[in-house]
């Protein structure tokens, strides 16, 4: 098998692949254009071996810093390994527990841009990235219009994404994998792979929807499938805008010469009659809240960034 035939190189024919991962060196080998990065992937990172020099260095490099800042500088400290790496962009989340707070979202992601910049990182290489929450999404629209770019993540619905479009957030990332694993979840000992997966999976379906809707309405804003627990699930969304995948999956794809097809095409969705959502503030509400899976799904990924920044900064206060 030559290298031009795995199902990586494929994938990249037909869209823009992302490593979704904290660990900068093991993305090297798959030659990402950008990577996005969490708490949950800085957390797991941190406490690697190998990355206990960096940590340190920012350290001794802010000895006076808060526990706050220093975790900041660290997430910054991250960001600026990977840029070298990959020739795109690089997102870097705002802390979690500002998901229901506009102001202080605004505020924070102007200080990790500001940080970035004193590191002489252009800020079109970077995307802060926010919560789907109706502040999050309201912080998205004034930090857009100052040039400050976005990558909306914990997306579980088209009425999140109709929202994030109409801010004109650079970039969002429907989580495939944990809408598929809530409706797993539901069906249980009825969920079926040959009827409930493939072209079928409910992940898969809904970021099809949102393709599909942003596509009719000729919204700018980039899809990025996100969140996947199979190489399947990529391969039902070859021709997204973009794809982040984990280096476990990555490797995968590497190694593999499956032959991929488009499975997303704008033309596809010309013709086809579609009513565009209302996204006034108490009817994204209504419509979020009557999903009771993007409900549930966005406030328990919030919980677990929440949770794990909180164990960041516990570690970094230990290791003082």
């Amino acid at each position: 098998m030559t290298t031009a035939n795995t199902a990586l190189d494929q994938l990249k024919a037909f869209t823009t692949v992302v490593a979704d991962t904290g660990d900068f060196e093991r993305m090297k080998q798959f030659a990402p254009q950008d990577a996005t990065t969490n708490p949950s992937l800085i957390l797991k990172a941190v406490q690697q071996p190998s990355y206990q020099q960096l940590v340190q260095s920012v350290r001794a490099a802010n000895p006076q810093a808060s526990v706050s800042a220093l975790m900041d500088r660290i997430l910054i400290a991250f960001g600026l390994e990977i840029l070298k790496i990959v020739p795109g962009r690089v997102s870097t989340e705002v802390d979690a527990r500002l998901s229901f707070d506009t102001a202080a979202t605004i505020a924070k992601a102007r200080e990790l841009i500001a940080l970035y910049a004193a590191q002489g990182v252009d800020r079109n290489r970077v995307l802060i990235k926010l919560a789907s929450t109706w502040e999050g999404i309201e912080a998205a629209k004034v930090l857009e219009a100052e040039g400050i770019h976005c990558n909306m993540t914990l997306l579980f619905s088209l009425v999140q994404a109709a929202a994030c479009g109409k801010a004109k957030a650079k970039l969002i990332s429907p989580f495939v994998g944990r809408i598929t694993d809530w409706n797993k979840a539901k069906l249980g000992s009825n969920w079926n792979d040959a009827q409930h997966g493939g072209e079928h999976d409910p992940g898969v379906q809904s970021v099809k929807g949102i393709y599909g809707y942003y596509k009719h309405f000729g919204v700018a804003t980039e899809i990025m499938g996100a969140s996947f627990r199979n190489t399947n699930q990529i391969m039902q969304l070859a021709g997204c805008d973009l794809l982040t995948i984990s280096p476990e999956l990555l490797a995968e794809l590497q190694s593999s010469s499956e032959v991929v097809t488009r499975k997303l095409d704008p033309k596809a969705t010309q013709g086809k009659e579609m009513k565009e959502l209302n996204v006034t503030q108490s009817a994204f509400r209504l419509q979020l809240n009557d999903d009771a899976m993007a409900t549930e799904k966005l406030a328990e990924g919030i919980r677990a960034f929440c949770g794990d920044i909180v164990k960041l900064e516990a570690l970094l206060k230990s290791s003082n």
